[in-house]
Order: structure tokens, then sequence, then C-alpha cells
């Protein structure tokens, strides 16, 4: 099942020349979902403007679901994510976005956190290395205004995660992150959706949402009338075909 959400952008610049059409991603992670794998499916689904991967979903299924759209790709790497594994498929997938890095990608800027320590057999957190990330990258940003969106693989401590599972905890220093930031929108992998209640929470004024799977998520500008922030839109499903388990 393919989930939908309408979020209100708080910048129009994003949205000039695109005569009232919302930007619409596709955000990714951890498992393949198999409505992804029909083309039918697809086509129901509609064009997308950019595909958000936010770790541990295989490059051979980035690739894949980014052929399928015909759309760019950007996306963060996941615990499970191992340099050897993603160095052989330089050919023909794209570099992940550079932890901290800030990417402009349809008219967002797009803030990417990865794993912050070692990825692959063997991948351990690092809370030192997650408020390296937080710090770099609030310093990055002082100054600056306008809207970010923030993809990353793991939550924020205590919105979209499992606080009561070690592994499957958010770092504290995304949440000071997200009160330093305030992005509208936070997308990240990692958290089981069958071990929490919601999908998609509110902190703030910013919309997190756990895209495990799909998620399609409809942007559009302030004042538009769109559906209120952050709501559920529809859910789509069709014929499934088998899919990898979650890796999480």
């Amino acid at each position: 099942m393919t989930r939908h959400i309408a979020i209100v952008w708080p910048d129009p610049a994003p949205f000039r020349g695109r005569g009232g059409a919302p930007i619409r991603l596709l955000a990714v992670s951890d498992q393949l979902d198999p409505t992804l794998v029909d083309r039918r499916n697809r086509e129901a689904i509609g064009p997308i403007d950019l595909i958000v991967g936010c770790g541990d979903l295989d490059c051979d299924d980035l690739s894949f679901i980014a052929d399928g759209f015909d759309a760019p790709l950007v996306y963060v790497h996941g615990n499970h994510d191992s340099d050897a594994r993603w160095a052989a498929c330089k050919s023909y997938c794209p570099e992940a976005i550079d932890s901290t890095a800030v990417r402009h990608e349809v008219g967002l800027s797009i803030v990417g956190l990865t794993w912050p320590g070692p990825r692959g057999p063997g991948a351990a957190r690092s809370e030192r290395k997650a408020w390296s990330q937080a710090l770099l990258l609030a310093t990055r940003r002082l100054g600056r205004h306008g809207p970010v969106l923030v993809i990353s693989h793991v939550p924020p401590l205590g919105a979209g995660d499992i606080p009561s599972n070690g592994y499957h905890r958010g770092f504290g220093a995304y949440l000071w992150l997200l009160r330093r930031l305030e992005p509208p929108l936070w997308l990240h992998g990692h958290t089981p959706p069958a071990a929490t209640s919601d999908w998609h929470i509110k902190r703030g004024p910013t919309t997190l949402v756990n895209a495990t799977g799909a998620v399609v998520i409809e942007l559009s500008p302030p004042g538009t009338g769109a559906a209120p922030e952050g709501s559920d839109v529809t859910s789509s499903s069709s014929q499934h075909k088998p899919g990898r388990a979650p890796r999480l």
C-alpha cells in the first residue's frame, strides 16, 4: 500500500511557473513497496517530481523506482547501506547526499542526515556523530532564510521512533535540530510501521513522515486552499507482488 499525505509548503517560490500544480514527492525506505513493482500501479500514482530515499533501500530498488517514474533521485544512507555494496552501484545509481549538505531539487532546499555511525555488518549508533551532524548543519544554516526539507534515516528522539528500543530510538541531537530549524517536513525511515500507531506526526510546525515502504507527498503553496497541513489524502493498493522483508 502506498500512503499519501498533503503538506502546505510555506514558501511560494518553488511553485512559480507550475500553473498551480503541487510538487509531488515519492519517499521510500527500508523495503520495496510491492505496489511500485507493477507498471499499472505506478501509472495510477501519477507523475512524480522527485524520489526521496531515506536509507536501507537497495541501490537496485532505488534505481528501479527512479527509472519507473522517470524522476530525479536524492537519498541518504541507512545503517545497512555498506560502502562495498554501494561502490558496486556507482555506474547506475547517483551518489548519496553528503551528510549535512544542502541539495536544491525541484525548487526545494533539501538537507540530508545519513546514518551517524558505521554502516553495514556491525552497524552501530553514534550519538556523538549525530551531534556533530546537528551542530554542523545548524551552523551552516545560521543567517539563512527559507524552509528546508530534512531527510534522515533515523528520526528525532520521541518523534516517530521507538523510545523503548535502543536500536530504533531516535537521536536527541536530531530533536535539538528539529527545534532549531523547524523544517516544514522531515522524512525518515528505520522505524517499523507496525511498532508505532502513527506513520506521520506533528511536532510544532514540522510534519514528520515515516517513509518505510513508500509515501506520496503532495506539497502545495500557501494560500491555495489545499488539504490541511499534514492531512492524509488517500491510500492506494493494487495487485501486490511479494516484496522484500524490511531491513530496519
